[in-house]
């Protein structure tokens, strides 16, 4: 009997502090909202989205960025009492240690014990048996406002998947740090790919949970039906601010540097040119062995978890430090800066060699590399992108929770 009273008073105990634990939560984030100044991200207003987890078993596409405050996302809910069943897991993995292009297995979490299942490797999209036992999926990653960086394209398929399968989805929005500005071929369906789904330019300016509201208004996602779609927006945002990432997005993204270069190098990966991935300073650097002119060298090397097998391992690579670029100059030029390749196509000897199929994906197209084999001028490549990307402009507009750059 007295055993008995006691487990009851324990449990009214628990009971009490989990409730007063959640209505922190939710006080905390509504005050923070009174500051007028504060940034906070979809993941932080959980007030917008707890009651639509209540009684609900709940799937999560995270990764080290998706974070509440300092607390992942996952353990938040979890303490939340939030019925966490499962994590989905991107291109470099729940816990974002694996390199670009790596393999992800599925496996069990060891600090939550949940099955981390991968949608990176043979699966990319989640599977009727997968997405079976649970009621919603929430999505929440830190993008950087390219067509080619795949945690968008990895959104497209779980969208697609959830209407295919009758699930709500919840994405929770973060800022665009290349969100700024518009640029880069749109792509042509025939070169449609992991690395481009959808017909946007390569640097797009949109926040994750806008391109979802696009490609569920716009019909790109099936034709059976629409999305049950809520996306929790960010207090505070705009297109015109510069956001440098409190987590790395991905290993060779490892600061806001390499961030605001990301869109002009990614082409790189499509030549024979290194971009410093291997070294100290992945995307902050561009060369190659055979350059004639440079400013810089470096000598790629495997590294664990970020570049196992580097272009020109273990070769010095003649080239250009890009680390002087800052907020400030990527805020200026508010362009790929297409140069940077053609200067090194010129300097490799204008032969088609320095380019590999990967390019043509890149690209979403393969009239760059066309015209850049023609010598056409940065400025002459430009001006043929510009109607494309007018009509994107209309499409996009549509879609904007947040003031624009223009």
């Amino acid at each position: 009997m007295y055993f008995m009273k006691n487990y009851k008073s324990l449990l009214i105990i628990v009971l009490l502090c989990s409730l007063l634990q959640t209505i922190t939560v939710k006080l905390g984030a509504q005050a923070q909202e009174h500051d007028e100044f504060a940034l906070t991200v979809g993941a932080e207003r959980m007030y917008m989205y707890l009651e639509l987890l209540q009684d609900k078993k709940v799937a999560i596409v995270a990764n080290p960025s998706s974070l509440v405050g300092h607390k992942h996302l996952v353990d938040t809910l979890l303490a939340l009492k939030v019925d966490v069943v499962k994590i989905f897991s991107p291109e470099h993995g729940f816990r974002g240690k694996a390199g670009a292009g790596e393999e992800i297995a599925s496996t069990i979490d060891p600090k939550t014990k949940l099955p981390v299942i991968s949608l990176y490797g043979a699966n990319k999209k989640p599977s009727e048996e997968m997405l079976r036992d649970i009621d919603i999926l929430i999505f929440d990653l830190q993008d950087v406002g390219t067509r080619f960086y795949t945690y968008v394209s990895t959104m497209h398929l779980c969208m697609e998947a959830c209407v295919q399968n009758r699930k709500k989805i919840i994405i929770l929005d973060r800022p665009n740090p290349n969100g700024y500005y518009i640029d880069g071929p749109v792509l042509n369906k025939e070169f449609n790919s992991f690395v481009g789904m959808d017909v946007v330019p390569i640097v797009h300016g949109m926040t994750l949970g806008e391109y979802a509201k696009m490609l569920d208004g716009e019909g790109r996602l099936t034709d059976i039906a629409t999305v049950d779609l809520t996306v929790v927006p960010m207090l505070n945002y705009d297109h015109s601010m510069q956001y440098n990432l409190p987590v790395p997005p991905s290993p060779n993204l490892p600061n806001h540097i390499a961030v605001n270069l990301y869109p002009s190098l990614c082409l790189f990966e499509g030549t024979t040119v290194s971009v410093g991935r291997g070294t100290a300073s992945p995307f902050q650097v561009y060369g190659h062995p055979a350059f004639k002119e440079n400013d810089t060298s470096f000598t790629p090397k495997a590294i664990q978890n970020q570049a196992p097998s580097p272009l020109h391992k273990g070769k010095i690579c003649k080239g250009y430090s890009l680390k002087y670029y800052n907020n400030y100059q990527a805020k200026e030029m508010a362009k790929l800066q297409l140069d940077w390749i053609i200067n090194a196509y010129k300097q490799l000897g204008s032969k088609p060699e320095f380019f590999n199929p990967y390019f043509d994906k890149l690209a979403g197209t393969d009239q760059l590399r066309i015209q850049i084999m023609e010598g056409k001028t940065a400025d002459e490549i430009r001006e043929g992108w510009k109607e494309d990307i007018d009509k994107f402009k209309e499409i996009r507009r549509k879609y904007l929770l947040y003031p624009d750059f223009e």
